[in-house]
């Protein structure tokens, strides 16, 4: 048993100011390769907390993609079905400012045709006996149809994240399938195309509300940075989860983390309320470093019942 992620893999090339970050100019500093991608942090980051994910996922065919596979290994992630390929996987390049907030970035994204093969031939032994499953859903349509399908068929809980809002905000029908979607402030304006970013958390959350149950999405988290979080659903429940109060290094990898908490809470029998506060001290532990994903915590440090698997 185990959480099924399934995402991508991104190598993050993160460039840091050593004095006030000029936009237009030449800004000496640091620059770091980080090991990302949204599926693959939420993968690392439930590892992290001592359960074992199950992530489905593609890497290069060369010794990065190797690498990767390793790094993953040694924190336990089962990577059984994470293929290596040719253009497996992406490449991030952001540029951050003196307060450690994102200030520009590329993407490059990779190949998904090997993923929907692989699940095409897999998804039986994958999706079975999973406790839920965590989707990018902003992966090519046809992996996402596939993850739905099999969640459909062995009743599993589908937890929604995202890399492309501008992907993501077009498959509505798959967000209505989800149990709960993750995203940022500025996400959630694309989907409900709608500026959120001047809005109170109480405000955004009965706004939210509403757009959640016209839209009939089962239930929208949205974080708001330093202001907390937010979440919606379709009963008409909502509420504000305040933010922790840390010394912000690098932004990169906090959503993830918040997701994966979020994810872990609501599969293992947290309350909305509660999954989100695992999700929140998660994000913060994250920000105060340069990696991209949460330390090490046992689960009955972040309130979950669950054993520790060997």
């Amino acid at each position: 048993m185990a959480i099924v992620v399934i995402g991508a893999v991104f190598v993050d090339v993160k460039g840091f100011p050593e004095d006030n970050y000029i936009p237009t100019g030449r800004n000496a500093g640091r620059v770091e390769f980080v090991h990302g991608g949204v599926g693959r942090n939420v993968a690392e980051d439930i590892a992290n907390v001592e359960l074992r994910p199950r992530f489905v996922s593609l890497v290069d065919d060369n010794a990065e993609g190797e690498a990767v596979l390793k790094k993953l290994r040694n924190h336990k992630v089962n990577t059984d079905y994470v293929l290596s390929v040719p253009d497996g996987m992406g490449m991030w390049l952001a540029v951050f400012d003196n307060s450690g907030d994102l200030a520009g970035s590329i993407s490059k994204r990779p190949d998904p045709s090997a993923l929907v093969q692989l699940l095409e031939e897999k998804g039986d032994e994958i999706f079975a006996d999973a406790d839920s499953i965590v989707v990018e859903i902003d992966l090519d349509k046809e992996v996402v149809k596939q993850v739905f399908k099999y969640a459909e068929k062995y009743h599993k809980k589908v937890y929604a994240v995202v890399a492309n809002m501008s992907i993501a905000s077009q498959r509505r029908d798959f967000l209505q399938s989800t149990d709960c979607f993750v995203c940022n402030v500025l996400e959630a304006g694309i989907l409900f195309v709608t500026d959120f970013s001047q809005l109170s958390p109480e405000e955004l959350c009965e706004e939210l509300s509403r757009r959640v149950i016209s839209a009939r999405i089962p239930a929208v988290v949205v974080t708001m940075g330093s202001k907390g979080s937010v979440y919606a659903d379709m009963q008409g429940n909502k509420g504000v989860c305040p933010a922790e109060t840390v010394q912000v290094r690098d932004t990169t990898g906090a959503g993830d983390a918040f997701c994966a908490g979020v994810a872990m809470g609501l599969t293992y029998g947290k309350t909305m309320p509660e999954a989100l506060e695992i999700g929140t001290r998660l994000a913060a532990s994250v920000i105060t470093v340069s990696e991209n994903v949460c330390p090490r915590f046992l689960p009955r440090e972040l309130g979950l019942d669950v054993e520790v698997a060997d």
